[in-house]
């Protein structure tokens, strides 16, 4: 009896099924997956075939069946090749986009110093609130895993693990499953105690896995957001100005200029108090760079889709051409937002 692709979707159904509710599952209630399209007697006869070539098991009085670990295996290793596939093909995007932005931002910040006559500068882009999307254990020898973890935003981390109790092909697979099934989709802030406990419980003597998963997920989110990248242009337009072209106040903002981490954790924070609006204006003494209090500051957040942000800012005098400066940004920041959401041709 061969497989075919309508039985592994309906196995897959069945499992997934199975994993939210943990109650055996019957023909009536996968036939309400839109995507399938099947009756209810076609499931069954499907489900019968399923059970005959021991994918799934019908327990002792139950009309419904659970997966066999047969059926998990499958289930998992047909996973397994959709997200390697899926990782192969994110770090290709990740190649192509990065190169690509980083001209991007150039030509931005040149653009915007040109037609403002003003200081500019931009960040890359940073991940917020990064959700996991994938997580994998392979065992890489009797005392050790190895946890790969996919996260929002085209981010891995590897973590080796190292483990004080042996476990067998059986446990590293229900490890998997948990760790997937509660994990993907949410945010490090989402993963509170209660979905720690209910984890660690599931995990049985296995529990510490899952602490260093969690403390793996963890580390690649904060080391993400460091070393952020800072362009800029246009920063000698300030001797255009004589209120900001005396000597000590310009050897201070392009000292400012050259100090890209304070530049970075300023624009950082300018792009979460932006107030919904996408842009910011800070006024001399508003603004928190102390060497910029002679200045305003114009910033606005771009977003790149998959959690992924970052600010664009001007810098100039308090006197500056408020209203051209915000129409500028407003067009770039929209062109941002939305030069990689499309597919390249």
């Amino acid at each position: 009896m061969e497989l075919d692709e309508r039985k592994k979707r309906i196995l897959k159904a069945i499992i997934q099924t199975y994993l939210e509710t943990g109650e055996p599952v019957g023909s009536r209630t996968i036939s309400k997956y839109t995507d399938l399209n099947l009756s209810s007697a076609t499931i069954r006869n499907e489900m019968s075939d399923l059970e005959e070539m021991g994918y799934i098991v019908q327990p002792h009085t139950s009309a419904g069946r659970i997966p066999s670990d047969k059926g998990y295996r499958l289930y998992v290793d047909e996973l397994m090749k959709e997200k390697e596939q899926e990782v192969a093909d994110m770090h290709q995007l990740v190649i192509q986009k990065t190169d690509r932005l980083e001209k991007v931002l150039q030509q931005v910040v040149r653009v915007l110093a040109s037609n403002t006559n003003y200081a500019t500068l931009i960040t890359g882009p940073q991940i917020h609130h990064t959700k996991v999307k994938f997580t994998q254990l392979s065992r890489m020898s009797e005392n050790q895993l190895l946890a790969v973890i996919v996260a929002e935003g085209n981010m891995m981390k590897n973590q080796m693990i190292e483990i004080s109790e042996p476990i067998d092909d059986e446990q590293l697979l229900k490890l998997n499953l948990l760790l997937n099934t509660q994990l993907n989709g949410l945010t490090i802030e989402e993963i509170n105690l209660g979905v720690i406990s209910k984890m660690k419980e599931q995990a049985g003597i296995h529990s510490s896995v899952v602490t260093s998963v969690l403390d793996a997920i963890a580390d690649a989110i904060a080391s993400d957001e460091e070393d952020v990248p800072v362009y800029t242009s246009g920063t000698t337009n300030i001797f255009k100005y004589p209120e900001l072209a005396d000597s000590q106040r310009a050897s201070s903002l392009l000292s400012a200029f050259e100090e890209k981490q304070t530049l970075a954790e300023f624009l950082d924070e300018a792009g979460s108090d932006d107030n919904g609006t996408g842009i910011q204006i800070y006024i001399g003494s508003e603004s928190p760079v102390q060497t910029m209090k002679d200045c305003s500051v114009v910033t606005a957040s771009y977003e790149l889709g998959d959690g992924m942000k970052g600010t664009i800012g001007i810098v100039g005098p308090k006197r500056m051409d408020y209203e051209n400066v915000v129409d500028n940004l407003k067009i770039l920041k929209n062109q941002l937002d939305g030069i990689f959401r499309k597919p390249d041709s």
